[in-house]
């Protein structure tokens, strides 16, 4: 598959071909950053996990470069914060037994606005080849702009399938960091 950033990759745990790979997902998980996924997604991912007939799969939209640089991580530079990070996944992949997890590479910024439609797109190809029947992705009340950005793109992407492709299950998660705003509910 052919993905819009040449930092782009798709990686098969089980070193199951690509197109393989995508065709047995049933289930998604598509964050922003790499620590998202198994906070938003464990429902799907304990699907999967030692079965032949449910797979997951994790997609990460952002390249890892902002991430937080502290402790051992304070002198490293954004092109090897992205290495960890891309590495970090690989491992919980291979740990968690999934089908496959997709690096998309695009920078934050980019995710943020629809004016730039490679994000979309690239989540519209791999939907539309997977198939998943449940999607997992962030929360549209979400504070983080980023987490917002990729539930957008996503929710655009699935718009723009058509109906046989589209998952028959879309979960918007990760609610957990900030429920504040909700003691001002009352």
């Amino acid at each position: 598959m052919k993905l819009s950033d040449s930092g782009a990759e798709i990686w098969t745990p089980d070193g199951t071909a690509e197109a393989a790979a995508l065709q047995r997902v049933t289930h998604m998980g598509i964050g922003a950053h790499q620590d998202d996924i198994e906070i938003m997604s464990l429902e799907g991912i304990l699907a999967g996990f030692g079965s032949n007939e449910k797979w997951f799969m994790a997609v990460i939209v952002t390249n890892g470069a902002g991430s937080p640089r502290d402790g051992l991580y304070a002198n490293y530079t954004d092109a090897e914060m992205q290495e960890v990070r891309r590495l970090e996944q690989k491992k919980a992949a291979f740990v968690g037994e999934y089908s496959a997890v997709a690096f998309l590479n695009h920078p934050s910024a980019a995710v943020k606005t629809s004016s730039n439609p490679a994000a979309k797109n690239d989540l519209k190809a791999l939907i539309g080849a997977a198939r998943p029947e449940v999607i997992y992705t962030h929360n549209l009340a979400d504070k983080h702009d980023t987490h917002v950005g990729v539930t957008l793109r996503t929710i655009e992407a699935i718009r723009e399938l058509p109906h046989d492709q589209r998952p028959k299950k879309l979960y918007g998660c990760e609610v957990w960091r900030d429920l504040d705003w909700m003691a001002d509910a009352d």
